[in-house]
């Protein structure tokens, strides 16, 4: 029994630790949500000659630069590209079209007002969901390592089993609400940021999958304690049933002493009343 509970607890410590490294990381991570933004095609310059739009310049030099688009009212979607972005909680990265690299800007200041509130909600839950794991993944810790009685280790189990289950509700409702704050930004947000496209990244799946890991390592504790609660109930049990059936036969053998010593006197007192009358009887 002692080396199941100890499997049962190892595996839940580390299904919380996965919990705990993956909410982690998609916190601090900006691929909630991905995708691209179409933007107009920037005036092209000495700098920039590539994906620009040529409003008079020099035609000769450009005409055989095959990304160059020279500017006219009929050219449509090709004075538009497509640059890629990702999300987060806390910032959205959108690629630099007139240079290298990526620039990002608070996605709380691009929330619509009427769901910043919502948006600040998510996150204290967020913060919630992970203090949460971190505690439930200590008391499961204290249950492996420093239990010194099967009562204590009991008890750890059951506040382990709490906090986890309070933490993983916490989570789910915290990657709904953010889940509802950028679709709603998407239609409402800023004409210069909304996608053209998008779909969730993997800092989203990462999410979800601490929550799944967060969950097992709950299911599992309350498994671990209440095996560990029906097998001392059982124990317990055939115990008391052995101690009964002990204690009739203990009952049963001394009514058998008691019954044979008391024939025994009554035979030794009737030997004792014949001998008085043989010895006291005239000859």
């Amino acid at each position: 029994m002692k080396t199941n509970r100890r499997c049962r607890a190892l595996l839940a410590v580390s299904l919380n630790l996965m919990a705990l490294l993956f909410s982690t990381t998609a916190f601090i991570t900006t691929h909630w949500c991905e995708g691209t933004q179409r933007v107009p095609k920037p005036s092209c310059g000495k700098e920039k000659k590539t994906n620009c739009l040529n409003y008079g310049g020099n035609e000769t030099a450009n005409e055989t630069n095959q990304n160059v688009v020279h500017y006219s009212w009929e050219t449509g979607d090709d004075r538009f590209l497509f640059r890629y972005f990702h999300t987060g909680i806390w910032y959205s990265c959108e690629e630099n079209i007139n240079a290298a690299g990526e620039k990002c800007r608070s996605f709380i200041d691009l929330a619509p007002a009427s769901e910043k509130g919502v948006l600040w909600l998510s996150v204290v839950s967020e913060v919630l969901y992970i203090m949460l794991l971190v505690v439930g993944f200590s008391l499961m810790c204290l249950e492996l390592f420093h239990s010194s009685s099967v009562i204590d280790g009991l008890k750890l189990n059951a506040f382990a089993a709490v906090f986890t289950v309070l933490s993983g509700l916490l989570g789910m409702v915290a990657h709904m609400m953010y889940t509802q704050v950028f679709q709603v930004t998407v239609s409402l947000g800023p004409e210069d940021w909304r996608p053209h496209s998008w779909d969730y990244g993997w800092s989203f799946c990462l999410a979800w999958g601490s929550f799944t890991c967060c969950m097992a390592a709950s299911v599992t504790t309350l498994n671990s304690y209440t095996k560990t609660v029906i097998e001392f109930r059982h124990k317990r049990k055939v115990f008391e049933q052995g101690f009964r059936e002990e204690q009739n036969f203990l009952d049963q053998e001394a009514i058998k002493y008691f019954r044979e010593r008391t024939e025994e006197e009554r035979a030794e007192a009737g030997d004792l009343r014949l001998q008085c009358l043989h010895s006291c009887s005239p000859n």
